[in-house]
């Protein structure tokens, strides 16, 4: 596999992070260049090693890279696109780690136009309530999934490199469109985070919520552990996959309203039926896979 001259990281956290180290390990990368607005953030990274080197100016960063990830929130990537477009090579591909997929396909089409057929929109799931270079580790993607949303505009070599790298982290790499991608997560992700959101607020909101935190224990860390995942991010995500994610809350709202109404109805069978339902779904759900 052809190694990475030079690797560019818009964004310095967790998931480029982590793509970096896991490339170090395998021998596949010669130089990274890490690029964010935090001076503390990329002094970090370069005392880790996550990065040989760092900048503040994207344009100046990109320029000689032959592969540049996006690692930022969605919500920043287009100002950093429009920063990069005029200095990248006619050989570098592009490529990004946004939890969205529609949106990043339209803003390159928008901003990139010249490089599209090297501009390759992926999804690594992978992730941690954590953040910052500091997070980043070098088996993160080891057993998980990354997922491809090609661009029509791009050519097979640039879309099997960024293959061939999520592979050689350790991940399975699938490919959908956009479209179903972003449909998929947000039932499965972008909802859930956003339930945890709202449940944690209406915690806060009681009259006794220091002392239903003092005596919250495991159930309540486990289904509230992702409302301590980055605002900017989720606030990025939740506007930029609008349409899914307001369809799933909706339908969440549906099935709250119809356990209030067991519940009041004291429809005891019904609600057994009801909780029976998701319990052995899990259940189901969370046993090894076979292959």
């Amino acid at each position: 596999m052809q190694s990475v001259e030079r690797l560019v990281l818009l964004g310095t956290g967790l998931i480029s992070g982590s793509f970096a180290l896991a490339l170090k390990r395998a021998r596949l990368v010669k130089q990274v260049v890490g690029v964010g607005r935090s001076i503390e953030n990329l002094t970090r990274a370069l005392e880790l090693g996550v990065v040989d080197a760092y900048l503040t100016d994207a344009a100046a960063a990109v320029r000689g890279a032959d592969l540049v990830l996006l690692g930022t929130p969605v919500g920043q990537m287009g100002r950093l696109m429009q920063q990069i477009a005029p200095h990248l090579s006619p050989n570098c591909v592009v490529t990004d780690g946004g939890s969205t997929k529609q949106d990043v396909c339209a803003l390159f089409r928008e901003h990139l136009p010249q490089q599209l057929a090297s501009c390759v929109p992926g999804h690594p799931i992978a992730g941690s309530d954590l953040s910052g270079a500091s997070a980043a580790q070098f088996g993160l993607y080891e057993g998980r999934r990354v997922v491809l949303t090609p661009l029509s505009e791009n050519n097979v070599e640039a879309i099997e490199r960024v293959r061939q790298l999520w592979q050689a982290c350790g991940a399975t790499v699938y490919e959908m469109s956009a479209e179903q991608h972003d449909g998929i997560f947000s039932a499965v992700s972008h909802a859930p985070h956003l339930l945890s959101f709202a449940y944690m607020n209406s915690v806060l909101d009681r009259y006794n919520a220091k002392q239903c935190l003092d005596f919250a224990a495991s159930g309540f860390r486990d289904f509230t552990r992702i409302a301590g995942s980055h605002p900017d991010m989720w606030r990025d995500i939740a506007l930029a996959n609008r349409s899914a994610v307001l369809s799933d809350l909706k339908a969440n709202i549906a099935q709250l309203n119809h356990l209030v109404q067991l519940i009041e109805q004291d429809q005891a069978l019904a609600l057994t039926e009801y909780i029976q339902r998701a319990s052995q779904a899990r259940i189901e759900w969370g046993q090894p896979k076979k292959e």
